[in-house]
């Protein structure tokens, strides 16, 4: 089956495409909710009631009334078929940014503004990799070893808010960089070891 298919077939069960639940905590859910607004607005502007808009995007119903209900925040590819059938002219895709920055907690989103600014950075690490050395697998399998337990929307948060803070290395001039880790990190046996090595090699490579 194609992926329109796939996405077809969703739409008439009626059933939610992956996104995130808004943290009614996160400052950003404002952000979430104003979207959300903007969107009805698009919508009712077109004519099309939720069912019917849900079917020319290829996502659900429910889906649309908790993305305009501020509940939802929706990956990128959603807002880019929003845009396109809706005919927005890229000023629901322009969004996308805010609404990506909307899933990580205010205190991420913080330290990522101080890395983005930092000429220097020292980081010391005595029981696993610091976060800016980790790789997307790496990170999930510790985040999944955590108790008590996270649900999986959970860990795809904090592991997308981990991995969000992975442009620091790609910055000109980059900033002085030094990291002292405890040999244990290195060595200890955990659901993350194997991911070990690629984690350090994907930073230093």
């Amino acid at each position: 089956m194609s992926v329109d298919g796939e996405r077809a077939e969703h739409a008439a069960e009626g059933a939610d495409e992956p996104g995130w639940d808004v943290d009614p905590e996160n400052d950003s859910a404002a952000v979430v909710a104003a979207l959300g607004h903007q969107l009805k607005l698009w919508r009712e502007a077109a004519g099309l009631r939720p069912a019917e808009f849900g079917a020319a995007i290829g996502y659900g119903e429910n889906l649309i009334y908790k993305v305009e209900g501020g509940k939802r925040i929706p990956r990128p590819e959603f807002l880019d078929k929003v845009d396109e059938v809706l005919g927005a002219g890229g000023k629901i895709a322009a969004m996308k940014k805010d609404i990506a920055e909307a899933r990580y907690p205010k205190k991420v989103r913080d330290l990522a503004k101080l890395e983005a600014q930092a000429v220097e950075v020292g980081a010391y690490g005595n029981h696993n990799l610091h976060g800016l050395l980790q790789t997307e697998e790496y990170a999930r399998a510790l985040i999944e070893t955590w108790r008590p337990a996270y649900s999986e929307d959970e860990v795809e948060r904090m592991v997308a808010a981990r991995m969000a803070r992975r442009p620091i290395f790609d910055r000109s001039p980059a900033p002085a960089l030094t990291f002292v880790q405890e040999e244990v990190t290195l060595a200890v046996p955990s659901e993350a070891e194997w991911s070990c090595a690629s984690s350090l090699n994907a930073c230093w490579r």
